[in-house]
């Protein structure tokens, strides 16, 4: 099998959430013998063409194919008039090799031209698959700028889902936005994300009394941080055994002066993350919009038991078994559960502790997850030679 996997970057040559999903689609697809056509373009330091994050064994199953990003001029709506012209760019060169491919899988806005295309010759088309990751243009926004940035998104977003064969999913909240906009269910292909079997650890035990919390991100409105410093305002008040920890990059003038406050920075090594989630009970991750966070992910292998909200396929991983999942923007119910979590007692948390590593475990390693997605695509490719 053949796949094109186009994509607007690859983890660490483009970084985000959604370029380190891409990356490990390409690292596990040529690992399983997949052979992988890669577009993707690059905004690093490093050699692109060495692709030297992956092994000898997995890029002699990947074709690399670079096509830089279009530079934007700075009017409203750049974005999206680059990522047409990078999509018109991967179609020209795609095009006379069409019929190489069982299945063209696209991320965002990377095959618009080729989905427009299709639309006027279908027959010379292998299918094509569209992932928006958690289609957050169609989530609640906090702000008046970030709505004014999500309906430019919208149109576009909606059409190439729309006309696309096939539209990925994580699940839970994320399906229901794809089938919001008119997609049906068969149309829909639900493949949840995934994290390395390196990452598990099964030290899951209770360090003392004080229960151990982390918020893992950067201070941006959608990830509720300042919901969370009003709720860890009123947990001070309360006499209780607690430490709070903060990874991410914080101005002075977003943190909170209190010794049971600490904020350790930006960390972008894993092995020095590992150790900072080893020493967390719990993960806090109170978002207004989400696709599949891959700090949950991080932090359940790890062993912490999760405060998330319920947005985009959060509910995949969370429940009453390793934590508590809340509505968006709600102050005194993310308090409520912060309390909650500081007398449980050491047993109660030690089980939601182990309840995420297991769900790791049996859900979602990379392994599992293209295992999945192989057998979809082969499905995808029976059904269009039966037809």
């Amino acid at each position: 099998m053949r796949i094109a996997l186009i994509t607007d970057g690859i983890y660490p040559y483009v970084m985000g959430g959604m370029q380190r999903h891409s990356f490990y689609l390409a690292k596990y697809l040529s690992r399983k013998k997949i052979y992988v056509t890669l577009v993707h373009f690059n905004q690093s330091a490093y050699d692109i063409q060495k692709l030297e994050f992956f092994t000898e064994e997995e890029k002699a199953y990947i074709e690399n194919m670079v096509i830089p990003f279009p530079k934007g001029d700075r009017l409203p709506g750049h974005y999206i008039r680059s990522s047409y012209k990078y999509s018109s760019l991967v179609y020209e060169a795609l095009k006379e090799r069409l019929s190489e491919f069982d299945f063209i899988y696209s991320k965002g806005f990377s095959a618009w031209k080729l989905i427009e295309e299709k639309e006027k010759n279908p027959g010379k088309f292998p299918p094509v698959g569209v992932k928006f990751h958690g289609y957050e243009m169609f989530q609640k926004a906090t702000k008046l700028i970030i709505r004014i940035h999500q309906m430019m998104l919208k149109g576009p977003a909606r059409w190439i889902t729309l006309h696309a064969d096939y539209v990925f999913s994580y699940g839970g909240k994320v399906t229901g936005l794809i089938q919001a906009l008119g997609v049906p269910s068969s149309r829909i292909l639900e493949i949840p994300a995934g994290i390395e079997a390196d990452w598990i650890s099964e030290n899951t035990g209770i360090s003392g009394k004080t229960v151990r919390f982390t918020f893992l991100g950067r201070y941006e409105r959608r990830k509720g941080v300042e919901e969370l410093n009003e709720a860890i305002g009123m947990l001070l008040k309360e006499n209780l055994d607690f430490r709070f920890n903060f990874i991410g990059p914080f101005e002075d003038s977003e943190k909170i002066t209190s010794d049971k406050v600490v904020y350790h920075g930006l960390i972008s090594d894993n092995s020095e993350l590992k150790k900072r989630l080893d020493d967390t009970d719990v993960l806090v991750c109170p978002s207004w919009s989400e696709g599949m966070p891959n700090v949950i992910l991080e932090a359940m292998a790890r062993g912490c038991a999760i405060i998330a909200t319920d947005v985009g396929a959060v509910s995949l991983m969370v429940d009453h078994t390793n934590g508590f999942l809340i509505p968006p923007g709600e102050v005194i119910i993310l308090f409520d559960s912060l309390k909650k979590m500081t007398t449980l007692g050491p047993e109660v948390l030690e089980e939601m502790k182990k309840s995420s590593v297991q769900k790791i475990k049996s859900r979602f390693v990379y392994d599992l997850i293209i295992d999945k997605l192989i057998r979809v695509l082969e499905s995808v490719k029976v059904q269009r030679h039966d037809h």
